[in-house]
């Protein structure tokens, strides 16, 4: 892969990013960030990139011309598609652009179709539903229906148990070549943030949970950016490997990305809800970058646990079970 190509797989990623034409500006703001973070690291002019994206200064179909290889473009239409899916709201919008996609890059509409569908069941995986046959996940079963007075005190061992598998299970899913394992991991920092609350005495929607992510800084369309650009950065996309276009084994960065990400998330999860929702905007976005400097170092005492849960995750297992829950 040159980097005209690189650069046009980042420059779709960010249109499906702006594709519904309803980004907040907190949002648009985290993913500013991470382009002008990613642009660092690479060599791709992340900003000027972000810029003529934003302003409509390069087209779709520019875009998609420089990707002439099959996988690549099977690999342009994933990502735009994990885009789109990552707040779990597919908009009118964002279907007309991926619909549009689809049709540049030459691909089957019916295989294109199912591949959205199958995506936006597991972005909008209720946050209530368990999962079984994965250890230490589902955590502690405390009701959440006692007032708060009379709420038991949740076992904090299980909750730190339940927030290490879960990182540990994102990372690993980062080390799958499946497009569809990195877009389950924002549907299972969902369902991660729900049983905190839930063993506190809260009962959390969907709608709670986006929001809450969103104060401490973790905005889900950014965060899936970000993804993406850490794994380019990581050198996952300098062999394409048939539609998913990663190589395993390369996915280093990726993995200690998301770990990163959920464990901070957990933590922060649960100090706010222990602590009765107490804390405010700032103090949240302050404890979740502590506590994400304090992940990524912790993560590579975890490593090889990753790399074998990656060995024997059988993610099909996984995204039914996210699907039917």
């Amino acid at each position: 892969m040159n980097t005209l190509q690189a650069r046009s797989l980042v420059a779709i990623c960010l249109m499906a990013a702006f594709a519904d034409g309803r980004q907040d500006a907190g949002e648009r703001e985290h993913v500013r960030k991470v382009a002008e973070s990613l642009g660092r690291d690479i060599d791709i002019d992340f900003i000027p990139l972000y810029q003529d994206v934003l302003l409509g200064r390069l087209s779709l179909e520019a875009a998609v011309a420089e990707l002439g290889e099959p996988g690549l473009r099977q690999l342009a239409f994933e990502i735009a598609v994990g885009v789109c899916e990552a707040d779990g709201r597919h908009s009118a919008e964002e279907t007309a652009f991926l619909h549009r996609l689809s049709a540049l890059l030459g691909l089957e509409a019916g295989a294109a179709d199912a591949f959205i569908h199958e995506a936006e069941a597991v972005a909008e995986a209720p946050a209530s539903g368990a999962l079984t046959g994965l250890p230490g996940f589902d955590g502690p079963a405390t009701e959440a229906s006692t007032p708060a007075a009379a709420r038991a005190t949740p076992d904090e061992a299980e909750l730190d148990r339940m927030i290490l598998n879960a990182a540990i299970l994102n990372g690993a899913l980062e080390l799958l070549p499946q497009s569809m394992a990195s877009m389950a991991i924002i549907p299972l920092q969902v369902r991660l943030v729900y049983r905190i609350g839930k063993a506190h005495g809260y009962e959390l929607d969907r709608g709670h949970i986006k929001d809450f992510l969103a104060t401490t800084g973790v905005g889900m369309t950014g965060q899936y950016v970000e993804q993406f650009g850490r794994k380019l950065i990581g050198g996952l996309l300098g062999k394409v490997l048939g539609g998913a276009g990663r190589a395993i084994g390369s996915q280093a960065t990726g993995s200690a990305f998301s770990f990163a990400t959920t464990w901070a998330i957990g933590k922060v999860a649960r100090q706010y809800y222990g602590d009765g929702r107490k804390l405010d905007a700032t103090a949240l976005r302050q404890s979740f970058a502590g506590l994400f400097e304090q992940a990524k170092t912790l993560q590579g005492r975890y490593a090889p646990e990753i790399a074998q849960r990656a060995r024997t995750l059988d993610l099909g297992r996984l995204t039914a079970e996210l699907r039917a829950s």
